[in-house]
């Protein structure tokens, strides 16, 4: 957790003070500690691997030896995070792999001090893990050896995520009438102000429910008042898993209008609850959509017309949801953990590679 003296800690765009998170809590029967480093201003892009690593380091020693001896480092997101981890492994004398996952790759990898701490850990690294093919594209281009990149694709929690009675999922979100759904963070990459100048060239019966928060809120109200749209959309903070699902269930159709995007987890839940999909046609999406019509749309120009013409035809047409559904079971989490695994135990030395 960086830590900034007298300062809040930003997370996700939200303002949060880092005595807030507690040192260690227990999530789904895992123990996770928060470990706090020294976020420096303006050198945050130079030192915070280094830091990190080093504040992680009498943590990860006293865990090492209370479970008799790990076997490796799985370190999420480039930098600085899977960059530290690669520190602390070889400090350690343990194998670690990375995984990109996003705009690690599409916007940090572009900046020369990330870019040279990156290629400093992923040619030390034991292999680097990308969520889709377009960012393995991506960091081969960058100089990654092809052979030392795996693809695999994030899932959908099937079970969580699957198509409920869709007018119960209506009055438990207060949802009637023709509705589109954007889930995300309000962070300009996200392009939520494109959905919402498309809903203003929507029949006025069309709203619009956006889930998510950050540092964009404020900016996006002004918009939609702008616009005179302030009662046409509606405004969701925070959800839980849960509750999203109604939601996915509960709209007609979802839109995601990202100027980037590695993997995202909002077109495979919606479409695991039945829901239609019209997305960018950027990062990973298209490995979701590919060429089924019946699941979503693809836009190649990120701008409010296209958006509202492809919005406007998926409208109009039915939503196979079973359809959608049977799309989305393709990209349940068994195949990709089971390979997960395979990495784990050939990065260890527990089987062949």
């Amino acid at each position: 957790v960086p830590c900034v003296p007298l300062r809040p800690t930003t997370i996700i765009g939200t303002p949060v003070r880092h005595d807030a998170i507690p040192e260690c809590e227990e999530r789904a029967g895992v123990e996770v500690w928060h470990p706090r480093f020294a976020a420096i201003p303006k050198l945050g892009l130079a030192i915070n691997p280094l830091v990190m690593a080093t504040r992680c380091l009498p943590l990860a020693r006293r865990l090492n030896a209370a479970v008799g001896g790990f076997d490796l480092v799985d370190a999420q997101y480039l930098f600085p995070d899977a960059v530290a981890g690669v520190i602390l492994a070889r400090w350690l004398g343990k194998p670690a792999l990375m995984t990109a996952r996003g705009s690690d790759v599409n916007v940090l990898a572009r900046q020369s001090l990330p870019a040279a701490w990156m290629r400093w850990a992923w040619h030390r690294a034991a292999g680097v893990i990308t969520v889709s093919a377009k960012l393995k594209q991506e960091l081969v281009a960058l100089g990654v050896e092809d052979n030392r990149v795996t693809v695999l694709r994030n899932g959908v929690n099937l079970d969580l995520f699957r198509p409920l009675d869709r007018d119960a999922a209506r009055r438990q979100t207060s949802i009637d009438g023709r509705t589109l759904l954007s889930v995300g963070n309000l962070v300009a990459e996200k392009g939520h102000d494109i959905v919402i100048r498309a809903l203003g060239q929507l029949p006025v019966d069309t709203r619009l429910v956006v889930i998510g928060q950050g540092p964009e809120r404020e900016r996006l109200q002004e918009l939609a008042r702008a616009l005179r749209l302030h009662d046409r959309v509606r405004w969701v903070e925070h959800v839980s898993q849960e509750l999203l699902a109604q939601y996915y269930c509960a709209a007609d159709l979802t839109v995601l209008a990202s100027h980037r995007e590695g993997m995202p987890n909002v077109v495979l839940e919606s479409l695991a609850c039945g829901t239609p999909v019209v997305a960018s046609a950027v990062g990973g999406i298209p490995e979701v959509l590919g060429h089924d019509a019946v699941a979503g749309t693809l836009v190649e120009r990120l701008t409010p017309e296209d958006f509202t013409g492809s919005i406007a035809s998926r409208l109009q047409a039915a939503a196979a949801r079973d359809r959608i559904r049977a799309h989305a079971q393709g990209f349940g989490w068994d195949a990709t953990i089971a390979r997960q695994l395979d990495l784990f135990r050939q990065a260890a030395g527990l089987m062949p590679s």
